[in-house]
């Protein structure tokens, strides 16, 4: 993988071994959620919505940053915040991520995303799983199993009125399937009540609907794209599942780059339970940062603040040719601060993506060749130029605004000719 990246894997391992080691910062995160709670009351209505399984992160950049990447979605953690992200992808990419979350509880999760021009389409899953075991007043065992959850979700978007100068704006949607499992369980006498696991299992369809648009704000740097983006989203959108609310939250995203290699965001959710609006949780605010530290290294943290469950999360990225492996460790108020309690994997896969920056490399070129030969007055050879790159990319506007340019001189020089015939 050569010398140059191997610090970076000791730095990451020394990062995350101090946050789950040193005493000091567990004091010091302590202080802070007391802190927050004593101000900020613990939500009364938190915990009466069904799969919370939507709710908990697979893990990824998007985790790395605590959620605030509605209006950044911009690789395939996006399928979990953003249905607009797939249709402004660069990359086609693949992802696998395992998160350890609370005690014996994990999550596992795939999912895929490519684009076809303005088209993107994504698909994903996750499964959340964890034991489930019964003892009487002796210790004796008498039921055990898994309970579990997971989704299934289709993604499609599409980005309108893009062009050279307006990036588009993306619409997109989720199709999203969930399951709950849960084994049976014992009455009063521990005698297992066969088809109770049963009774409280449930299956639910929902969608997610999203917006997406980026634009140039106080740019600080030279690059084609867009530094800022806006979103707007709405999540989990159905009907209740046995009279329990799904946990509908409507997000209004932003995201700013203002040098290349910093990111700021921020994501502002409003839960909202569409069986009764008056038990909706209360808002919460997730803050994230992303730092490119060299160009296969970079971080980034967060912060969620979530009444009576504010979250710190701490992440890294290695990329290592065409596979990026994401670390991520969170702090919040239902774990503790111990060796591997609350930590995320994933890998994304690069599989290309389908020749559009070799494409656009082509037109560029053929753009500037044009250029140079109509400043020699070759004018023929800049229209071969240009009209093979407008072929190439008719919304490349440069070339079609050149190609006008040439086409008024020419017809400006025929006018000319005919003028001095007549007179003549």
């Amino acid at each position: 993988m050569g010398y140059r990246k191997i610090p970076a894997f000791f730095a990451v391992f020394l990062l995350f071994s101090q946050l789950a080691l040193d005493s000091h910062a567990q004091d010091f995160y302590g202080n802070i959620a007391d802190y927050l709670n004593n101000i900020y009351k613990i939500d009364d209505n938190a915990g009466l919505t069904a799969f919370p399984v939507l709710n908990i992160p697979i893990g990824g950049r998007a985790e790395g940053m605590a959620g605030a990447f509605s209006a950044i979605s911009d690789d395939v953690s996006f399928i979990e915040f953003n249905p607009a992200g797939s249709s402004m992808l660069a990359k086609s990419e693949l992802a696998f991520f395992h998160n350890n979350w609370i005690a014996d509880t994990n999550i596992e999760g795939i999912a895929y995303a490519t684009r076809f021009g303005n088209l993107g389409i994504a698909a994903g899953a996750k499964w959340l799983y964890t034991p489930f075991t019964e003892y009487n007043i002796y210790g004796e065992r008498v039921s055990n199993g898994y309970y579990s959850e997971g989704v299934g979700i289709l993604n499609a978007s599409y980005n309108f009125l893009s062009s050279y100068y307006f990036s588009g704006i993306s619409v997109g949607m989720n199709l999203k399937a969930a399951f709950r499992m849960m084994p049976d369980f014992t009455d009063n006498w521990d005698t297992i009540i066969s088809g109770s696991g049963r009774e409280q299992s449930a299956v639910m369809g929902m969608a997610d609907l999203g917006a997406l648009y980026r634009f140039n704000l106080f740019k600080f740097y030279t690059a084609r794209e867009r530094n800022a983006s806006a979103a707007f989203v709405i999540r989990n959108l159905g009907p209740a599942s046995k009279g329990e609310a799904l946990p509908t939250t409507i997000t209004a995203g932003i995201a700013y780059k203002p040098f290349r290699p910093l990111l700021f965001s921020m994501d502002f959710n409003l839960p909202v339970n569409l069986v009764d609006i008056s038990l909706s949780q209360k808002p919460t605010v997730a803050l994230g940062f992303s730092a490119n530290v060299t160009k296969f290294l970079s971080m980034r943290t967060g912060f969620l603040y979530r009444a009576g469950s504010s979250r710190f999360t701490v992440g890294s990225a290695v990329q290592l040719d065409r596979i990026a492996l994401d670390l991520n460790y969170t702090l919040d108020l239902l774990t503790q601060l111990q060796p591997l309690n609350r930590l995320s994997i994933g890998a994304r896969l690069d599989l290309g993506d389908g020749g559009r920056q070799q494409r656009a490399n082509r037109v560029e070129e053929l753009y500037l060749l044009g250029l140079e030969a109509f400043a020699r007055g070759n004018f023929s050879d800049a229209r071969i130029c240009w009209e093979e790159a407008y072929r190439l990319d008719p919304k490349y506007v440069p070339v079609e605004e050149s190609l006008a340019m040439l086409n008024n001189r020419e017809g400006l020089i025929m006018r000319i000719e005919d003028l001095y015939r007549f007179d003549f």
